[in-house]
């Protein structure tokens, strides 16, 4: 008879990565995770994505223009209201494979992240770094990013590889391309993707279901619009060096009322953000 003990060393053992995929997270900002959810899990997570689609959580958004033949449509922050979602980023192999390739101690939810483009799309998203969107610093972080549909390579997330090591690059606003937050000028401004030199670092990937990439929160990253429906759950987790860092501008997510909670740097220690590794268990 199997015990709880030995089922849990055989479910870490499973959720082990290699040193080489750390590594290469660690050099590039980006690797491709094969087989990361079962089919049970996977098959839940399709019905949490299409519990948040018939019910938009208040963030949701569309974020294609009008004239587009499809629609590129986003939310966040459903984790607490959607079960599929919580099991996923609690119960998963994903706070153990966060943990490892962010090379912490532990791994805190920070939040998720739906993204579905429907058949069609021609809306793009530009290259950008996700961290000055955010109210966090610290180097120790990672998202982790989920088709439920099979995604061919065209369509798929692209990085630069190595660019997590470029520090702040100017955010530019999706749609005009306008500096975002600082002066024209005041910070190095994202590399011209379309040169040779840059394709060349340019690393993506096709991916079936329960397949994911993970990558670091400043890794310049990029999708062209999709033929093919593409549903994309995206699951972000910070490490033990994680400080709350307000910002003058709108964050995205804003978490409202965090300011009230949290000092500036402190450790993200909040309800929204529970520690999900170590895991506790009734061994």
């Amino acid at each position: 008879m199997t015990t709880m003990k030995s089922s849990v060393a055989e479910r870490d053992d499973a959720m082990s990565i290699d040193r080489a995929t750390i590594d290469r997270f660690d050099a590039d900002g980006a690797v491709v995770l094969r087989g990361v959810l079962s089919a049970d899990e996977l098959r839940a997570l399709a019905l949490g994505v299409e519990r948040n689609l018939s019910s938009p959580g208040e963030l949701a958004a569309v974020a294609s223009s009008k004239n587009d033949p499809g629609q590129f449509i986003e939310d966040f922050c459903n984790w607490q209201r959607i079960p599929e979602y919580e099991s996923t980023l609690k119960h998963s192999a994903l706070p153990h494979i966060a943990a490892q390739l962010m090379q912490s101690q532990t791994a805190r939810i920070y939040h998720d992240h739906l993204l579905v483009k429907t058949a069609g799309t021609r809306q793009p998203t530009p290259w950008h770094q996700d961290q000055p969107y955010y109210n966090v610093s610290g180097e120790q972080n990672v998202s982790f990013w989920i088709p439920v549909d099979p995604i061919q390579r065209e369509s798929t997330l692209e990085f630069l590889a190595g660019s997590h090591r470029m520090g702040w690059l100017m955010p530019r606003t999706f749609m005009t391309q306008q500096a975002q937050w600082f002066p024209e000028g005041s910070l190095r401004d994202i590399p011209d993707m379309t040169q040779p030199e840059m394709r060349e670092r340019v690393v993506g990937w096709a991916l079936q279901p329960g397949d994911c990439v993970a990558f670091h929160m400043l890794t310049l990253h990029a999708a062209s619009g999709s033929t093919t429906k593409r549903r994309v759950f995206s699951a972000r987790y910070l490490g033990d060096d994680a400080r709350y860092a307000p910002r003058p501008w709108r964050t995205s997510p804003e978490f409202p009322g965090l300011r009230e909670r949290l000092a500036d740097g402190a450790v993200m220690d909040d309800p929204l953000f529970p520690l999900v590794w170590p895991q506790k268990r009734n061994d």
